[in-house]
């Protein structure tokens, strides 16, 4: 296990956040951060245990005392190399208000997997303010803009049942504007 460099986060009673890469023995926490997170799409137990497998390279979770308080989960489009797709973002009610989530990003960006990449994207509904909030703080950080269009139609995509889905496209950066530095 490789720790990212970054400062660690503290909080009540000065608990110590540390950011890692997953492992497959993470995968059910992972899954029941998710569950236990209001307004999150679920998925599967099965594809959490392939992210933090398949896909651990570009994935993060965050621990606090042994307990999983964060994850992100994404991937490298295979026709589109310079992007970091952000698939999921979750911070438990325990590590909120701290930066978390930028963070978690952040340490994914500054692997070695990502070397890359210029660009983040992901989709994001039109009210989900956290998201935009933190897609636009990550444009703003790494002093690039941020554009979003539809991506993924309410009736054209999810036959009536979701809302439109935006595809939010931040950069081109230059990777000396990270602002964390990881070995990982």
């Amino acid at each position: 296990m490789q720790l990212t460099a970054i400062t660690p986060t503290k909080g009540k009673a000065d608990q110590k956040i540390a950011i890692r890469t997953p492992r497959r023995e993470d995968g059910s926490n992972v899954w029941q951060l998710i569950q236990d997170t209001a307004k999150l799409d679920d998925n599967s137990m099965y594809c959490n245990l392939l992210q933090c497998t398949h896909f651990a390279s570009t994935c993060a979770v965050a621990e606090m005392d042994g307990e999983i308080v964060g994850w992100v989960s994404g991937y490298i489009p295979p026709e589109d190399p310079e992007a970091y797709f952000v698939w999921q973002v979750c911070v438990s009610e325990k590590a909120r208000g701290k930066g978390l989530a930028k963070r978690l990003i952040s340490a994914v960006l500054a692997r070695k997997a990502c070397e890359n990449v210029t660009h983040v994207k992901s989709t994001i509904t039109s009210d989900n303010k956290a998201s935009w909030a933190l897609f636009g703080s990550i444009a703003e950080t790494l002093e690039t803009e941020l554009s979003r269009k539809p991506h993924f139609i309410r009736d054209a995509h999810f036959a009536g049942k979701h809302d439109t889905e935006f595809l939010v496209t931040i950069g081109p950066f230059e990777r000396e504007a990270l602002p964390v530095r990881s070995a990982a």
